[in-house]
């Protein structure tokens, strides 16, 4: 600071030394400075070098403010000049405020009904072609669209505290709820009471959780490294190779899969816009159509585990060098159709958006109905394996899965879904000492 005379407005008002005058003084007597003639760079000289320790810590008013004092060496310049401490203000109120963005609602509701059907015609296969073709088709591109969509959700993942409680309440502890419930079905259904309760080995749909789970640790990871697709996809194929990774934690679908989720965490909005066009729209029917005479070709000749991606070529009766063969070429068809799938999601808010933001609640909880209909025999009925039977299985399983998304049973199962748990981790000190300044 120095002794010279700063303009406000037409007169020049000396200042006294800056020993003599108290931070309580300044802020009381500090007149609003005009840009145009430097008052600006005189208030921000003013501003003493650090606020007092107390209101640096506390969050509390700093003495004769009325606005809460922000932690760092500029708090008081700040609050008189309304800058940055209002600007973080306004970006976390606007994110709070942004609405979801239909396309990618739309796409989860479309995605987790493919899934569903895709379950109801697994026992079919054997009798029908059709439905074999179908079976394949779909399950190319719809878990990859899913992890995609995960992934590019995930961005902004870091190790900050919310992020990481937000990751146990919404995969962690769903992971494990289900994983109990899921097995003490499989108990009492299929009358196999000795089946035992493993969080380490995940049965049926709860390897997405525990896989999702893994992905969004390793987010940060992904972030610095210079080429994270090659080396996710290397990893991939690696894992294809490798019969030794065994079933704990269902490591083979976490690294197999692995590629898509990264994709999605280097995708930006522009790319989803380039496979929204017109032309995108029209390349997608004959890609489909390709897709499917292509499925139909390989109904009775290809092991349709390889679309699983839970084991190693070896595992599946195949020689040790067509698992990378395998996990390149289908990891190629699999981005082409998600692209096609992509281009023929709606932009704009329909009947199912709202839906979207249920996705988990159906894919979880369709399992039940699932994994019991094989159990309790129902593919035993002749008339379920005729094509208009097929066609009315088809419809049931895709009803039966949007109820299970819809908000009733989202503010049922909200508990076990997204439970807040706020008992279980400690109070943030910060978060506390500011919620006690806005009161």
């Amino acid at each position: 600071m120095n002794n010279e005379f700063p303009a406000y407005g037409d007169r020049r008002v000396p200042l006294p030394p800056p020993r003599q005058m108290s931070h309580d003084t300044l802020n009381r007597t500090a007149a609003p400075a005009r840009p145009e003639t430097g008052g600006a760079t005189a208030t921000a000289t003013m501003a003493p070098a650090a606020p007092a320790p107390d209101a640096a810590t506390s969050g509390r008013p700093a003495p004769g403010t009325g606005s809460p004092a922000k932690p760092g060496g500029h708090a008081n310049s700040h609050a008189q000049t309304g800058t940055k401490p209002q600007a973080k203000t306004d970006a976390k109120a606007d994110a709070k405020a942004k609405p979801r963005d239909a396309f990618f609602d739309n796409a989860k509701y479309l995605a987790i009904v493919l899934v569903a059907m895709g379950h109801s015609w697994e026992p079919l296969r054997d009798g029908s072609r059709t439905a074999a073709a179908l079976y394949i088709t779909v399950y190319a591109f719809h878990m990859p669209a899913f992890i995609i969509i995960s992934g590019y959700f995930s961005r902004s993942f870091d190790m900050r505290k919310d992020r990481l409680q937000r990751l146990i309440t919404g995969v962690a502890v769903p992971y494990i709820l289900f994983e109990v419930a899921y097995t003490l079905f499989k108990k009492w259904a299929d009358d196999d009471p000795g089946y035992p309760i493993s969080l380490t080995d995940p049965w049926y749909l709860t390897w997405f959780l525990l896989a999702l789970f893994v992905w969004r640790l390793t987010t940060p990871l992904w972030k610095i490294v210079r080429w994270p697709v090659p080396l996710a996809l290397s990893i991939a194929v690696l894992a294809s190779l490798s019969p030794d990774i065994g079933d704990d934690m269902d490591l083979q679908r976490v690294l197999q899969f692995l590629p898509f989720f990264v994709i999605g965490l280097s995708l930006r909005p522009e790319h989803f816009k380039l496979v929204r066009r017109k032309k995108a729209r029209i390349l997608a029917v004959p890609v489909f159509a390709a897709a499917l005479v292509f499925a139909y070709w390989a109904a009775p000749r290809m092991n349709a585990a390889w679309f699983y991606h839970r084991d190693a070529a070896q595992e599946l009766a195949a020689p040790w060098w067509s698992g990378a063969v395998m996990t390149l070429a289908m990891f190629g068809c699999s981005l082409v159709l998600v692209a096609c799938f992509f281009a023929w999601i709606p932009g704009r808010t329909m009947w199912c958006t709202a839906l979207g933001a249920g996705t988990l609640y159906g894919y979880l909880l369709h399992g039940f109905l699932a994994k019991g209909s094989r159990f309790w025999d129902w593919y035993d009925n002749p008339w379920m394996h005729t094509p208009w039977g097929a066609v009315v299985l088809t419809l049931i399983a895709g009803t039966v899965v949007t109820l299970l998304c819809t908000p009733p049973i989202q503010r049922t199962f909200r508990w076990a879904m997204e439970p807040k748990m706020t008992w279980a981790f400690k109070k943030d000190p910060v978060g506390t000492a500011r919620s006690r300044s806005r009161t």
